[in-house]
């Protein structure tokens, strides 16, 4: 894992073929985190940690969103940030989708909300979740977002129709505050979310690893969905797939994390597939869609993700009005393409995937093609079926998922 500094003479016994220095590094380690560094904000000593505590000036309960950000901070999900943008940094990142300085890309701002007047610059201040403290804000800069043009610009619309707009609106209060974060202690949940660290050491080096992002549970379209995804042309032999759903707040609607967690550990007890890694990510999403599908490239390349699967209208939402879509069905997937060389990624498409009588689950276009007969069940008429306790068919979902929805709704 220690080749960065390798010459080509030196790494000369483990080259074949054509391969370039840096194919041949990427291909006997993991993928380089984004912007070549890992970080790491948290505080290990007891006795450093205290110290730390009693310099702070103020304190400020964190909003689950807001714990979630401090968390991915802390354990380097957000690599290279150190702490929340500052008003320059927030102001480059919204109009350029990069960071100010390296250049980098960057989906949406890292950004700290408060209603606090008195709040100022050089404040310590000390980051509580649930009455734990989980981090120490140094305060750098502090202003009043013009947040009209933060959501036209990350979001594609100022209209509050949109969930996204409407949580910086009227969630997000009217102060931003960025600067340095040191992390205490990993905020406490049902279910754990390990580290970039962590999951990167459960990681096969020089394979591709494949990342397959969701918010809800996972159902036997899913599944065809990320298995098949480790055959595509561009993933390469003894490739994993990295099932990393998000685990913080997502839309008003949709099930419990702690739910969903029951339903990926029962899944994953039941298919027992050796090429499928699950963990578990405390991202909160935005609904950002094309903006949104690049900062959940970034975050699983820091986890140690080579691939990832772009699905239609991904990170997309519907006019809380008229259910209208705010973007496009492939407008994330090109933004995606279109970057994903500079980040050192690939993309794989999300495929199709129908299920006929006659031959099981077959890409939509085959099943076109051989005249097959697609089976279908919407997601409204699911969870009517579950509420009413009628039968799943299995070629939909997975008994042991089906059974613990219906043990938790």
């Amino acid at each position: 894992m220690k080749m960065k500094g390798k010459t080509r003479e030196e790494l000369g016994c483990e080259m074949t073929g054509d391969e370039t220095l840096t194919e041949v590094r990427r291909r006997v380690r993991l993928i380089e985190p984004h912007g070549g560094k890992l970080v790491n904000l948290m505080l290990k000593d007891d006795g450093v940690k205290a110290k730390a505590i009693a310099s702070c000036t103020r304190a400020l309960e964190l909003s689950d969103r807001n714990a979630c950000d401090v968390e991915l901070l802390a354990v380097g999900g957000f690599s290279p940030l150190t702490g929340f943008m500052n008003e320059d940094e927030y102001e480059h990142t919204v109009e350029h989708m990069r960071l100010k300085g390296s250049n980098l890309l960057f989906g949406l701002p890292i950004v700290l909300d408060t209603s606090c007047e008195d709040t100022k610059v050089g404040d310590r201040v000390l980051l509580k979740y649930n009455g734990k403290d989980v981090g120490i804000l140094t305060v750098e800069s502090k202003w009043k977002p013009n947040k009209p043009k933060e959501a036209k610009k990350c979001y594609g619309t100022s209209s509050i129709e949109h969930p996204g707009v409407a949580m910086i609106s009227m969630e997000r209060r009217k102060y931003y505050i960025g600067g340095k974060i040191e992390g205490l202690n990993i905020p406490s949940r049902p279910f754990p979310c390990p580290t970039p660290e962590q999951v990167r050491a459960t990681l096969p080096a020089g394979k591709d690893v494949v990342a397959f992002q969701c918010r809800n549970p996972v159902h036997r379209a899913h599944y065809e969905l990320f298995t098949r995804a480790l055959h595509a042309e561009n993933v390469g032999q003894g490739a994993v797939c990295l099932v990393h759903p998000t685990m913080g707040p997502t839309q008003d609607d949709d099930i419990s994390g702690l739910v969903r967690y029951k339903t990926y550990v029962v899944l994953a007890e039941e298919v027992k597939n050796p090429a499928i890694r699950w963990a578990y990510l405390p991202y909160s999403m935005h609904m950002a869609g094309p903006r949104e599908a690049i900062q959940h490239m970034i975050i699983r390349k820091n986890y140690g993700c080579t691939h990832f699967i772009i699905g239609r209208d991904m990170a997309g939402s519907k006019s809380s009005l008229d259910g209208e879509d705010f973007y496009g069905a492939y407008e994330a997937q090109d933004l995606a393409k279109a970057n994903a060389a500079e980040l050192g990624m690939q993309t794989v498409p999300s495929l199709n995937v129908v299920y006929t009588d006659e031959e099981g689950y077959v890409t939509a276009d085959v099943a076109k093609e051989k005249g097959l007969n697609i089976k279908k069940l919407s997601g409204t008429k699911f969870r009517q079926m579950l509420r009413g306790g009628e039968d799943i068919p299995e070629w939909f979902a997975f008994k042991s998922v089906v059974k613990v929805l219906r043990e938790n709704m």
